[in-house]
This record gives C-alpha cells, structure tokens and sequence, in this order.
C-alpha cells in the first residue's frame, strides 16, 4: 500500500500538481484525498479518480498533507490538521515560513517548505525545498519524487534563503515574459508584422533556454559561440552589456524581489 496524501486546495497550482502525480504513475487516485471547498474545482478534481471532501473534519488519516492554498488564509486552515500527529507536511505558499506551521502544529511537526514557479503547471517548473529537522529522510525523498513531476526539484539548507528563491526563480517568469514583450516589441518597430515579431520572440527565447539547459555549456561561453567579431549580434550585445546596464538592471530588479519577499514574510 503506498503512501495517502491529502491534498488542500486545489487550485491552479493544486491541481496541475495533482495531475502530475496521477499521470506519472507516483501515486494512483486510491491514495489521494483532496480537500476543496469550491465545488467546481472539487469537480473537476474528481474527474481524476481521486476523492473529494469540502473540509477536513471527515478524513481518518494522512502519511503526507500538502497545503496548496493562498498564504491569508493559512492561519485558519492548518489548525484542522493537528489531529495529525505522524504525518509530514507541504507548503507551497510563498512567504510563510515553517515557523508558522510548527506553532500551529507543534515544535515536533515535521515540515517542508516549497516554492514552485508557474511553469509548473505545464510540469516545467522550478520546485526548490527547505526541510526542517523532523522530516524523515524517506519521506524528504518520496516528496522530492512528487514534486519532480511538476519539473526540477533543488534543495536549499537553509530557510532564509526563500527570499532569495522567491526573487529569481519564484518571480524569474514574469522577468522572462516582460522580455519576450520587449523583443516583441522590438521585431514590430524593425518592420515584422505583430504576429510574426511573438513568434520569433516566444521561440528564440524558448529554444536558447533549451540549448543552455541542455547543451551542458556555460551560457557565458554560449553567448560568445554565437557572437561573430564586428556581426550583428555583437552590436546588439554592446548595447545590452556596455558599463553592464543590463546585469546590474536583473541585479536590481532580483534585489527588490528579495527585499519585498522579506517585508511579506514578517
């Protein structure tokens, strides 16, 4: 028999996770029970197989709790979940920390703290993970082969470093969609037609992410194996890295990600 997960809230992000589990084969719709108060989207999870309750007050037991809700409304739901003393739970809330489920839950709780990204919804996110103390090593792992159907999976020793995660990879896609606009953008005023000018934008950006991914190169070195002395790209690029406006443009923008994450944490 394998392991029972609750699944809380099964929003967007909820339910793209769900999916991943069920389509991998890591947990068969038996092992799931879903707690979602909206009925459509209990709904559309049970079209999965899976089991949907509106609250918690009728679920016996749980080797793993997930909590896939918005971080407001945290304080008023993990309190229904005491009663479970032995499980290990998840959150994918950003900006509230593990402290705040271990005075809940007690000081022995174990508890992982997760932050996705959107890509995630396509099973090409960004999952990075804190684990405090408690959590059992084969639980750490069973949790890390979860998330994985969701896309790749990193762990960081230490907690602090959330706000960091948050700032380049939980907040990077919206970084990478505002590009793709301005290279969209750009192609209309060089003359190519809107739809057009997406595509280039929306493909280049996707293939060059494939390639650094894939390639196993340094995207440093990538960068000048496309770069021709005096060719066209080198003339672009003197206007992106010249006295390094463009790096310290990101560096900018990561640091306001971070400080915000922070104040939010509070």
């Amino acid at each position: 028999m394998g392991k029972s997960v609750i699944l809380v809230g099964c929003g967007n992000m909820g339910y793209a996770m769900l999916k991943g589990w069920i389509a991998s084969g890591k947990l068969v719709p038996a092992d799931v029970n879903v707690v979602e108060p909206n009925e459509a989207l209990r709904a559309r999870a049970q079209e999965l197989g899976v089991t949907t309750v509106e609250d918690a007050s009728d679920l016996a037991s749980g080797d793993l709790i997930v909590f896939a809700v918005k971080p407001q409304v945290m304080g008023k739901i993990v309190p229904a979940y005491q009663r479970f003393e032995d499980a290990t739970f998840v959150s994918v809330a950003a900006g509230t920390g593990v402290a705040t489920f271990t005075e809940i839950l007690g000081p022995s709780s174990a508890v992982i703290r997760c932050m996705p990204n959107t890509p995630a919804a396509i099973g090409k996110g960004m999952m990075v993970v804190f684990a405090n103390g408690n959590v059992k090593p084969a639980m750490l792992d069973f949790v890390k082969a979860l998330l994985a159907t969701s896309g790749e999976v990193t762990m960081i020793d230490s907690e602090e470093l959330m706000d960091a995660v948050t700032a380049v990879s939980g907040s990077g896609p919206a970084y990478i969609f505002h590009f793709i606009e301005c290279l969209t953008s750009a192609g209309e005023k060089a003359g190519l037609p809107a739809e057009t000018a997406k595509l280039l934008a929306m493909q280049t950006v996707w293939g060059a992410a494939c390639l650094a991914k894939e390639s196993g190169e340094e995207p440093g070195l990538l960068r000048e194996q496309v770069t021709s002395p005096n060719g066209t790209t080198a003339a672009a690029l003197s206007v992106f890295m010249d006295q390094h406006e463009l790096e310290e443009l990101v560096g900018k923008a990561v640091a306001a990600a971070k400080k915000r994450s922070m104040e939010l944490g509070q």
